[in-house]
């Protein structure tokens, strides 16, 4: 575990584990390397070095809030529609991926308990074993119901969860310069690191309106793991939750900045080659790029909508005005327009079955992808 006498020294290491990653490339590494490895080197990595990373408070020590952790409201809402999906697709199984804290999971299973379907099972992948460390202490009373994987399986039967999970896949970073584009990638600059660009072939999905001095992302390896899940879920469907846009809004002219930004201690900035490994470094999601991905691997895209219009379809006015005052005020923060309710996007995908689901009965938006 890392503890407060540490940081510097896992930000020295991992900056000495990059440096040797830069030089082996010949001097310079595309973004979404140095990205993958600030965030999940072994031992080192932001998601891998045991500091705290989830929590209401700076407090409490940790560098953002998720749904889960603001809300156990966030939680049981959702359970109406993972409830509703394991009827129609006629399964009993909820597979997470990245499930933080374990707060999600334990919200779930004590909703579904009550809800139905009788004898759900639950499986967790996570790439972090400090984190599974810490989910199977918070859900230990659940027993042999929780089990830990290390990969996503080779098919798939249930309802996937993945909450905040696409925003820390690594990106790959395009600099426009009025004429031509850029690939950006790190570079080693005394002892630190600095911004270097190679010319590329690679384009954003959208060719035009681009202004001089733009940068922007590319999401190949979330869409490419949208891909993968989507090809071995053989029956059931895929609830993504998390910040971002469809592509005809990720990519307007005014977004010249694009979206990558790093979180330390609940404050944000925008320099992901300082203090690596001390924070997170996320990228909004291209929700156009996820629904073809897939469409391509043969999925539906049973719905797409706010987080907001999410909650609210599967109920969670109504648990709000059953909860004390405080609780109703954190309950709040996730449908309220300019906290997450907005910001935030749910996408059901869906393979081996068809239904309407109850979430997207008002306000999808799937015909904005």
């Amino acid at each position: 575990m890392q503890t407060a006498s540490q940081p510097d020294s896992v930000s020295t290491r991992l900056a000495a584990v990059i440096h040797k990653a830069i030089a082996a490339n010949g001097g310079w590494l595309p973004f979404d390397r140095f990205m993958a490895l600030a965030l999940y080197a072994p031992g080192l990595g932001y998601y891998a070095n045991g500091g705290a990373k989830f929590g209401a408070m700076p407090s409490s020590g940790s560098d953002f809030v998720t749904a889960p952790e603001m809300s156990p409201l966030f939680g049981r809402a959702l359970a109406v529609q993972v409830a509703e999906a394991l009827v129609h697709s006629n399964t009993r199984q909820v597979l997470e991926f990245g499930a933080g804290t374990g707060a999600l999971a334990e919200q779930l299973l004590g909703a579904l308990d009550a809800l139905g379907p009788a004898g759900v099972s639950y499986r967790i992948v996570d790439l972090s074993g400090e984190l599974r460390a810490r989910q199977q202490t918070r859900l230990a009373r659940f027993g042999a119901r929780v089990q830990w994987l290390d990969e996503l399986p080779e098919r798939i039967e249930g309802v996937v969860v993945g909450n905040e999970v696409l925003d820390a896949m690594p990106v790959q970073l395009l600099h426009f310069d009025g004429t031509r584009w850029f690939e950006r990638g790190v570079a080693i600059a005394g002892g630190g690191f600095a911004w270097q660009d190679r010319s590329t072939a690679l384009r954003p999905p959208v060719q035009a309106g681009f202004v001089p001095d733009t940068l922007t992302e590319i999401h190949p390896q979330a869409q490419a793991w949208t891909d993968t899940l989507t090809r071995r879920l053989q029956r059931g469907v895929a609830l993504l939750i998390d910040y971002g846009f469809p592509e005809a809004e990720y990519y307007l002219p005014q977004r010249r900045t694009g979206t990558l930004m790093c979180h330390r201690a609940h404050r944000a900035d925008t320099d992901p080659l300082a203090d690596v490994g001390l924070k997170d470094i996320t990228a909004h999601v291209d929700f156009t790029g996820i629904a073809l991905a897939a469409q391509d691997a043969g999925a539906e895209v049973l719905g797409y909508t706010s987080q907001a219009r999410f909650l609210i379809n599967c109920g969670i006015a109504g648990m709000m005005q059953a909860a004390t005052l405080p609780e109703r005020a954190m309950a709040q923060r996730l449908v309220t327009e300019h906290e997450m309710g907005e910001l935030f996007k749910v996408i059901m995908l869906a393979r081996g079955c068809s239904f309407e689901p109850v979430g997207f009965a008002a306000g999808d938006r799937s015909h904005r992808l």
